[in-house]
């Protein structure tokens, strides 16, 4: 034992190298994991109530499934008396053949008289008439002036065709009690999952909906076309953003690789979906 109870110097540890690169880290040690981004439950996403928009057919986040018939309209005021009571009695006889119910819309919207105006312009330019020169200056402005003192507006008419797995009446009883529930209710973060027979179910129900609709209309009178995917997807673009689909349209669908798109977990992931739900 040392004196005055001592202990032996230890030897002096090396202190470590210094380097410039990068400081090594042992790939063994425990890590800790990173923390979830919270998800947004107040994004557009969330608010909206349909799914997915494929094969013609929108299926909204509930399950059921929606198709929707674009309608021409007809001068209902310009024909004789004898036509106009045909009219009302094929309407008639058209809602009561009817064993599914349907919803009528009639969208008002504001025409851009932009781009006419600018194809008046270019083709005054290459004008070589005077007199049509001074003509064509009137006309676009008194169209200039017309625009903007009078709302020009152009009416589109459509039906929306449902279909309910569950059935026609206990949905509609279900809707009409909890109308102002579900119209004040926040959705449901939850991925719509439909069985492959159910949707060829609906797509077989969907059809025959769509072709009787369209029978009946057309013994009014009335031209009526099934809106197809890309032309669905215009129409719900145009409801959402009525401000700017006027000036900035929907782009073209075919240069879109992931036809299909539905949402999944985590936030603004877009997972393509081919084959089934």
């Amino acid at each position: 034992m040392p004196p005055n109870n001592q202990f032996p110097a230890q030897p002096p540890v090396p202190a470590a190298p210094i380097t410039s690169g990068p400081i090594p880290v042992d790939s063994t040690a425990t890590q800790t994991p990173a923390k979830p981004t919270p998800k947004n439950p107040n994004s557009t996403q969330n608010s909206l109530l349909l799914s997915e928009v494929r094969d013609n057919i929108v299926i909204m986040a509930d399950g059921t499934f929606r198709a929707v018939i674009a309608c021409k309209s007809i001068n209902f005021d310009l024909m004789s008396s004898r036509e106009r009571e045909g009219v009302e009695f094929s309407y008639q006889n058209f809602l009561n053949s009817l064993t599914f119910p349907v919803q009528i819309l009639v969208r008002s919207q504001r025409v851009d008289i932009g781009p006419y105006i600018d194809r008046l312009v270019n083709i005054r330019r290459t004008q070589d008439n005077m007199l049509l020169n001074v003509l064509m200056d009137d006309y676009i402005n008194f169209i200039d002036v017309l625009s903007q003192e009078a709302n020009i507006m152009d009416k589109s008419f459509f039906i929306a065709i449902p279909y309910f797995p569950a059935g026609d009446l206990s949905n509609l009883k279900d809707q009409a009690k909890g109308f102002f529930g579900k119209l004040f209710a926040k959705p449901a973060n939850s991925i719509t999952k439909i069985d492959t027979a159910t949707y060829q179910k609906a797509k077989d129900e969907i059809k025959n909906r769509v072709d009787s609709v369209t029978a009946g209309l057309f013994q009014l009178g009335v031209q009526s076309v099934q809106l197809t995917t890309k032309e669905l997807g215009e129409l719900y673009y145009n409801f959402y953003n009525p401000d700017t689909a006027v000036r900035e349209p929907l782009g073209n669908f075919e240069g879109v690789t992931a036809t299909y798109i539905k949402k999944g977990q985590g936030d603004a992931i877009a997972t393509p979906v081919e084959g089934s739900f």
